[in-house]
């Protein structure tokens, strides 16, 4: 059976104030044990506070479909455009990683 077999299309409905996008350079994300919640946040200069743009509350096996489709897609970018700068002090001195180091199932490869 070819992988395209397995895969449902799902036909959305797009309004046009939600196409344009919130932009978010901050993301906060707390969870219990029957969900995570995701705030996206705006922090700009001369602003006293980031101001949450839109909150995303899934399941925990939503958001881990949501991981593993996050490392998929950087992993993709990458492979065509390059590795993405984090900018700042080294990776390894800021205990940042880069989600394409790790395998789909959520384990570093």
């Amino acid at each position: 059976m070819d992988n395209n077999d397995n895969k449902k299309q799902i036909n959305l409905d797009l309004r046009p104030e939600i196409a344009k996008g919130t932009y978010s350079n901050l993301a906060i994300i707390s969870h219990s044990r029957s969900e995570f919640v995701i705030d996206f946040a705006t922090m700009l200069p001369g602003l006293p506070k980031p101001e949450v743009q839109s909150r995303i509350v899934m399941t925990p096996e939503h958001c881990k479909r949501l991981l593993n489709a996050l490392v998929d897609n950087i992993g993709r970018y990458e492979a065509q455009f390059g590795p993405i700068p984090l900018g700042g002090p080294s990776p390894e001195q800021k205990g940042t990683f880069n989600l394409a180091d790790f395998a789909p199932n959520g384990t570093k490869s």
